[in-house]
């Protein structure tokens, strides 16, 4: 668990209204592949801009999954090897089944993730209604950065995030970030594709919420926000608070 910052600067910005009153959330994410621990650390910070009290809870196996979970995750990586990996302890199946069975509550699937909301497989029907087309961008070495347009809404920062997470216990660190929090008043995003999928446009049947130039990279289903690139690698943490501000809004 993380304490978004200390009752002295909560109260002051309490009694200034700037913020409503400290609220836990409890957000699990898939620990399979990708930068799985560049998310725990995201949504850690989003806790902070919006002062917020969260714990991550890091979903290794099928058990660890149950009703107390009020969001979710599904980072990056590559779809097979992910649905490979989590054959020995069933984490897929049980996160699948979790959305089905928890519909409202949000999920955001970046990258990989995206296409196994798209893809979950088996008996499970899609959770995105669109088509996409794996590493449609090409290898590792054509992988890059550029502008998105972002039409989502979500949540101001009411106070910047300035922490570093050390080693985990399995030694693991995330990756250096700047140490700055991004311009909020642009809709652009700075968007990192790295192997990234494609979403088939004629297919898309749900919101657009973000474009790169004329093509849809983000699209939202109800309490599924779905991303082709990989916003835990900056420093803008929108897409993570839009997580925690839906596990509050939800009343499931």
């Amino acid at each position: 668990m993380v304490t978004s910052y200390s009752n002295n600067v909560r109260k002051r910005l309490t009694d200034r209204g700037r913020v409503r009153p400290p609220y836990m959330v409890r957000i699990g994410i898939a620990m399979l592949q990708g930068a799985r621990h560049e998310h725990c650390e995201a949504i850690q910070h989003a806790a902070i801009e919006m002062n917020v009290d969260v714990e991550v809870v890091e979903l290794r196996k099928k058990s660890e999954l149950d009703s107390t979970i009020q969001g979710l995750i599904l980072p990056g990586g590559e779809s097979t090897t992910m649905r490979i990996a989590s054959q020995s302890e069933s984490l897929l199946d049980g996160i699948f089944e979790w959305i089905s069975n928890h519909p409202k509550r949000p999920v955001l699937g970046t990258c990989a993730g995206a296409i196994l909301l798209a893809n979950p497989g088996k008996n499970h029907t899609p959770f995105i209604d669109l088509e996409v087309s794996r590493n449609a961008w090409g290898r590792q070495k054509f992988s890059f950065e550029a502008p998105v347009t972002v039409s989502l809404k979500t949540p101001e920062i009411i106070h910047e995030a300035h922490f570093e997470i050390g080693r985990d216990r399995y030694n693991h660190k995330p990756l250096p970030m700047l140490n700055r929090v991004a311009n909020m008043t642009t809709k652009t995003f700075s968007g990192i594709f790295i192997r990234a999928p494609r979403f088939i446009e004629e297919s898309i049947r749900c919101e657009k919420v973000a474009t790169l130039e004329n093509e849809t990279v983000g699209v939202l289903q109800g309490s599924k926000l779905a991303l082709t690139f990989h916003p835990e690698l900056t420093n803008d943490r929108r897409f993570h608070r839009w997580l925690i501000n839906e596990v509050i809004d939800d009343k499931s």
